[in-house]
C-alpha cells in the first residue's frame, strides 16, 4: 500500500494545480488519471475547440479590413484540422507527465476510485490494482461528461458530443446541433466555417444565461455564416439509416443531416468513483465550502466542474489554488483564512466569473446581468454603448458592430457586471474582471484613462454615459 499526503483523482488542469500547490507547500502528492494527463481542456475542450475556431475568426477579421485580402480567400479544412492536431500534440500527454514529474508530483495512470476514508484504489491499464492511502486529503477533480438528452432514438443515432466535435478530422456535409449553450454556438460557428451546412436546434434560445442582446447577436452571426437557427423547437425523435440522420422536432420540422451533435449540458463524472464507500450518492455533484472541502468531511475535497460551482477551466484552476493552499495549511496545523477574498478560498465563484464565447461575434461577460441584479433587489444603473462608435473599433474592422453593457451597484458605486459583444472583445474582459473583483469605485475608474485609439476606449464612453445619464 502506497502512502501520500494528498491523492488527487483526475489529472486535468484542476488536478494538476491542486497537486502542484500541495507539493509547493511541502507535501507529497499522487496524481491519478485514467486517460490523458492534461484532461478534457487540453485534448477535447478549450484548446482544440479554440484551435478550430481561430482560423475562421482570422479570416473574418481580414475580410472586414479593406485592402487586407486581394482576390478573396477561404479556409483549408485539412490545414485547420492539422493545426488543431498540433495544438493538442496529437493527443500525446508525454509533456504533461514530464512536467508533473519535474514538479515533484507522482503520476499514476489508471482509474481511481474511493475505497473508504482516505483510501483510493487504482486499476491500471493492465488491470493491476494498486491501493493508495492519503495521510491528509483526497481531492476529486474528475470533471464532467457530456449529457446526452433522453430523446427517443438519439443515443442509437451515435451522436457526437463535444469530444467528437473537437477531435474530428473532417467536416460533415450536413450537421445538426442540438442545444443553445456555449458548446452548441461555438461548434456551429466552427463547422459552418469549415463548410458544413449546419442546423441549430435551440429550444430556449441562444446563450440564455447572458444578457439577451448577446444571444441575439450570436444568432445573427450564425445566420450570416449560413446556419439555420431554429428556436422554440426541440427534437422529439431521432433515427439513423446508414450515413443519414433524421430529426423530427416539436414544431413539426424534419431535419436531415449526416451527423448530429448533442450539446445540451454536462453531468458529473462521479458514477464509478466509489462515492458509496464514504456515504455519498454515486453520480452526484459534490457540494463544497469555499476551500473546496466536501460538506460533512474533513479530508475529502472536490475542485473544478465536479462541484458544479463554475464549469470553466480557469475557475477550476482558481479553485485548485485555493484548495491546495488550504490543504497545505491544515496539514501544518496553521489557521485557514476562510473569510471572503482570502488566499485559501474561492470567493469569486459566487460573484465574478469571467467567460468568453468564441463565436462571431465574440461574447465576453463578467459578474451579473441586469436581470440577475434586479432579481436580487440591487439598486442598479445600466449603461449601454455601441462599440461601433469607439475609434479603436472602427479601425479594427470596417463596419464594426458590437455593444457593451455596464451594470453599476448604485449603493456602493461599483461595477458588478459587464457584457461585451463584438470582434476581439475577449481581450477587454480582464479589465472588467479587475473592476468587478477589485470593487474599484466608479469615481476611481474615471481616472483609469484608456489608450487611444483602442477598443478599450469604451470604458471612457461608458463612464461618460453613466455620469451624464
Amino acid at each position: 500500500m502506497d502512502e501520500f499526503d494528498v491523492i488527487v483523482i483526475g489529472g486535468g488542469p484542476v488536478g494538476e494545480n491542486v497537486a502542484d500547490r500541495v507539493v509547493r507547500g511541502g507535501l507529497t502528492a499522487a496524481l491519478v488519471e485514467s486517460e490523458r494527463f492534461g484532461g478534457e481542456c487540453s485534448y477535447w475542450a478549450c484548446m482544440p475547440s479554440k484551435a478550430l475556431l481561430r482560423p475562421g475568426q482570422a479570416l473574418h477579421d481580414a475580410q472586414h479590413v479593406r485592402g487586407a485580402l486581394a482576390g478573396g480567400a477561404a479556409l483549408d479544412p485539412a490545414e485547420v484540422f492539422a493545426r488543431r492536431d498540433a495544438v493538442v500534440r496529437n493527443w500525446d500527454d508525454a509533456g504533461q507527465v514530464q512536467w508533473a514529474n519535474t514538479a515533484g508530483i507522482t503520476t499514476i495512470r489508471g482509474r481511481g476510485r474511493l475505497a473508504g476514508p482516505r483510501r483510493v484504489t487504482v486499476v491500471g491499464p493492465d488491470g493491476a490494482e494498486t491501493a493508495l492511502t492519503a495521510r491528509q486529503a483526497v481531492v476529486v477533480a474528475t470533471g464532467t461528461d457530456a449529457a446526452v438528452p433522453d430523446v427517443p432514438g438519439l443515443r442509437d443515432a451515435r451522436p457526437w458530443t463535444s469530444r467528437e466535435a473537437t477531435s474530428a478530422h473532417a467536416a460533415p456535409g450536413r450537421l445538426a446541433v442540438i442545444g443553445g449553450g456555449v458548446v452548441a454556438a461555438e461548434m456551429a460557428t466552427a463547422y459552418a466555417g469549415l463548410g458544413s451546412r449546419v442546423t441549430l436546434l435551440a429550444r430556449s434560445g441562444l446563450l440564455t444565461n447572458l444578457e439577451p442582446f448577446a444571444g441575439e447577436a450570436v444568432g445573427d452571426g450564425l445566420r450570416a455564416l449560413g446556419v439555420d437557427v431554429v428556436t422554440g423547437e426541440s427534437p422529439t425523435r431521432v433515427t439513423r439509416q446508414g450515413g443519414e440522420v433524421t430529426i423530427e422536432t416539436s414544431g413539426g420540422r424534419t431535419v436531415v443531416a449526416d451527423g448530429v451533435l448533442a450539446a445540451t449540458g454536462r453531468a458529473p463524472r462521479t458514477v464509478d468513483l466509489g462515492l458509496e464507500t464514504v456515504g455519498l450518492e454515486p453520480g452526484s455533484w459534490l457540494s463544497v465550502d469555499d476551500t473546496m472541502l466536501v460538506e460533512g468531511f474533513d479530508w475529502l475535497y472536490a475542485a473544478g466542474d465536479v462541484n458544479h460551482r463554475a464549469l470553466l477551466t480557469h475557475q477550476g484552476k482558481y479553485q485548485a489554488r485555493a484548495a491546495g493552499a488550504a490543504i497545505a495549511a491544515r496539514a501544518r496545523g496553521a489557521s485557514v483564512d476562510d473569510e471572503p477574498w482570502g488566499a485559501q478560498v474561492a470567493t469569486a465563484d459566487h460573484t465574478a466569473v469571467p467567460q468568453v464565447i468564441f463565436t462571431e461575434p465574440e461574447v465576453a461577460a463578467i459578474g451579473v446581468t441586469e436581470a440577475q441584479a434586479r432579481e436580487a433587489g440591487t439598486d442598479i444603473a445600466v449603461v449601454d454603448y455601441d462599440l461601433g462608435w469607439v475609434a479603436g473599433a472602427s479601425l479594427y474592422a470596417d463596419g464594426y458592430a458590437g455593444r457593451a453593457r455596464m451594470v453599476v451597484d448604485e449603493g456602493r458605486g461599483v461595477v458588478i457586471g459587464m457584457t461585451l459583444v463584438g470582434p476581439a472583445v475577449a481581450e477587454l474582459l480582464h479589465a472588467a474582471t479587475i473592476a468587478v473583483v477589485g470593487e474599484v469605485p466608479v469615481d476611481r475608474l474615471w481616472h483609469a484613462v484608456p489608450a487611444y485609439p483602442t477598443i478599450s476606449e469604451v470604458w471612457l464612453r461608458l463612464l461618460e454615459a453613466y455620469r451624464d445619464r
